[in-house]
């Protein structure tokens, strides 16, 4: 547990700098936050949680400046809320930058991004000089942590670092906020009142999460499908499939691949076989598929084979990337 000291934050902000995860308040609710820009520290983040799937993370900055290493463009209702209700607990949904990892976006074209009221959270994320990627801090499905004590019991040495800046100015999270349509759209209520909001913008939408088609990451059947078609198949079943034109092959591990080269007549179905982690490492393998799925989407290739990790930790997270990825049959 880390005091709010300049000593502190310096070190907090080194931490996360160097790829390791910071619990952090903000004045909505404690967030996990880690380098936006480093996968492997962005997927340790879904490990800590026990996050089921890749649903996107919000990124945080501390000067309106940072924006533009996250954002590639800027709608004028994003910058006319930006001036009057930044700092804030209010999150813009923008078009992202090719920097920031698809593993923060759940493969959307779009970023979730928040400049917190809180000062702390701002010196944590000026000390790291780069936007942290933080969901709340606490495990998937558990109440969101108010206080740093909530963080520890809840998260404990899943954590490299807690600060503790007291409980939370507002307790809840912040507002989401689509404004990359016409209309900007609600897409989850939270610290910023929509008055507040349609005193800048207007009259807003108001997504009905009870009645309207799911819309956000990790609820849609098949979420980030690449262009090329991708077929699943059991662990070990790549030596029994039957590709159709040029094929790639998507591996686990060494071992797998080890395995499928001694396979008899599946070397010949597939021009190139890529692994996820030659030493099975489950979080090296979440932090490489999406860059991994962009490559293999681009070389060309008329189908991907992918297999399945082992149902256990991030093994599950990957596995429903790739069965939403995939055609169903």
């Amino acid at each position: 547990m880390l005091d709010v000291s300049e000593a502190s934050i310096g070190r907090a902000g080194k931490a996360l700098a160097e790829g390791r995860l910071v619990a952090f308040p903000t004045e909505t609710v404690y967030g996990l936050g880690a380098n936006a820009f480093d996968e492997k520290a962005v997927a340790r983040i879904f490990e800590a949680k026990a996050r089921p799937n890749f649903d996107p993370l919000i990124v945080h900055i501390a000067e309106l400046s940072q924006a533009d290493r996250v954002v590639s463009s800027l709608p004028p209702a994003a910058r006319a809320l930006m001036e009057r209700l930044w700092p804030g607990p209010l999150t813009l949904i923008l078009p992202k930058r090719d920097e920031v990892p698809d593993l923060v976006t759940s493969g959307l074209p779009t970023v979730a991004l928040r400049f917190p009221a809180n000062a702390v959270a701002q010196d944590l994320i000026r000390a790291a000089g780069l936007p942290i990627a933080a969901p709340s801090a606490n495990p998937f499905g558990y109440l969101s942590p108010t206080t740093a004590d909530h963080v520890a019991a809840m998260l404990g040495d899943k954590v490299d670092f807690i600060i503790d800046g007291g409980p939370c100015r507002i307790g809840v999270e912040s507002t989401v906020l689509d404004v990359t349509g016409e209309r900007p759209v609600v897409l989850r209520p939270g610290g910023m009142p929509v008055e507040s909001i349609e005193e800048v913008v207007g009259k807003v939408e108001i997504l009905d999460r009870s009645e309207a088609k799911p819309t956000s990451p990790g609820q849609l059947p098949s979420h980030y499908a690449p262009h090329t078609k991708l077929y699943l198949v059991p662990s070990g079943g790549l030596a029994y499939a039957k590709p159709h034109g040029k094929a790639a092959a998507l591996v686990y591990d060494a071992a797998s691949k080890e395995a499928l080269a001694h396979a008899h007549g599946a070397p010949s179905h597939f021009r190139t076989i890529r692994v996820l982690s030659e030493s099975g490492d489950l979080l090296e393998s979440a932090a490489r598929l999406f860059s991994t799925l962009h490559e293999l989407d681009s070389g060309g290739f008329d189908e991907i084979w992918a297999e399945r990790l082992p149902e256990l930790g991030l093994g599950r997270a990957v596995n429903d990337r790739l069965f939403k990825a995939s055609e169903k049959r």
